[in-house]
């Protein structure tokens, strides 16, 4: 793969055969972003995780104490004072069967995270095939089907972000942008990895933390040290 002028320049500033502690591959990470627009800082964690065992698909949610420096808008299907809930706290969309036609037919995805009152979950069901494989199906786990919709959407807003295993048993999260300060990024870190270490399945045997690297939406990645976090 070929890579432009940038991306050479970035990766000299990484010594590739380093494990960096997290506050200098954060700090090291904010100077390798150097394209022209906000880019997002992301952790990549690989872990020794089989998804395939039920009880080893490490799946949840954390909220940053900085947030992710994206505004995100939330649907909510809901019903009667569920919906008037939904509504006052600030929920970019709001309906329950009326929507299904719209996002079935018309392809409409203007939103990046859903919430769902338990009963109407027979009604989201029904968009499993275009909700699932974008991510964006309600998730008890994630916090994303409850009665509560009012803390929901109060979470997401503050900067919730959800994680779970992809097929290569690698966790991808946002924690910020690059313009954040190195602070911000440190405790968006922590706390992601707080969540992470908490979720370690009892029934895995052997290394938990494989691998932790830092990118940037552009930048090369940087890789962690781990020792502090076993």
């Amino acid at each position: 793969m070929k890579h432009g002028k940038k991306y050479v320049e970035a990766s000299k500033l990484v010594d590739r055969a380093t494990l960096y502690e997290a506050a200098d591959a954060l700090a090291l990470v904010k100077k390798t972003a150097t394209a022209k627009f906000d880019e997002t800082v992301e952790v990549h964690i690989r872990t020794g995780c089989d998804g395939r065992h039920a009880e080893q698909a490490i799946r949840g949610a954390v909220v940053l104490p900085n947030g992710t420096g994206k505004t995100v808008r939330v649907l909510v299907f809901a019903k009667g004072e569920k919906a008037n809930e939904a509504e006052a706290a600030g929920a970019d969309f709001v309906g329950a069967e009326d929507l299904i036609p719209k996002i079935q037919n018309d392809g409409w995805l203007d939103f990046d995270v859903v919430v769902a009152t338990p009963d109407m979950m027979g009604v989201v069901g029904r968009l499993g095939k275009v909700l699932g494989p974008k991510g964006l199906m309600p998730n008890p786990k994630a916090g994303t089907v409850t009665m509560d919709v009012t803390k929901a959407i109060n979470d997401i807003k503050a900067g919730k972000i959800e994680y779970r295993l992809d097929k290569a048993n690698i966790v991808h999260c946002p924690i910020g942008k690059a313009s954040f300060s190195e602070e911000q990024l440190t405790q968006n870190y922590e706390a992601l990895m707080g969540a992470i270490l908490k979720a370690k399945p009892s029934t895995l045997k052997g290394q938990y933390l494989k691998s932790v690297t830092l990118t940037t939406t552009m930048g090369p990645g940087v890789k962690v040290s781990t020792a502090k976090l076993a």
